[in-house]
Parts: C-alpha cells; structure tokens; sequence
C-alpha cells in the first residue's frame, strides 16, 4: 500500500475513534456518521485503485 493510502486509512480511523467518542460524549450525530462512512467509502476506493 503506498504511502498515501496509508495516510488515509491512517485518517479513516482517526476519524472512527473521533466519531465514537463524541458520540459517547455528547450523542450521536447522524451527519457525522453520514461524513465517516463516505470518508470510509473513498479510503476503500483509493486502496483498492493503487497498484500493489
């Protein structure tokens, strides 16, 4: 995985534990899940996209 697919992922679950915890915090959000999984999304695609 090159570099910069690991930076995203890297983000991706940045942005997971982030989410989880204002949702813990302070409720949940629906926008902010909404936000996660698109982010997700092209994470997934940007992996899948890259040669190995």
């Amino acid at each position: 995985m090159p570099g910069s697919a690991k930076a995203m992922a890297a983000i991706t679950v940045g942005g997971l534990v982030m989410a989880t915890a204002y949702t813990a915090a302070l409720g949940g959000s629906g926008w902010l899940w909404f936000s996660w999984v698109v982010l997700a999304l092209v994470t997934i695609g940007i992996v899948t996209a890259r040669p190995s």
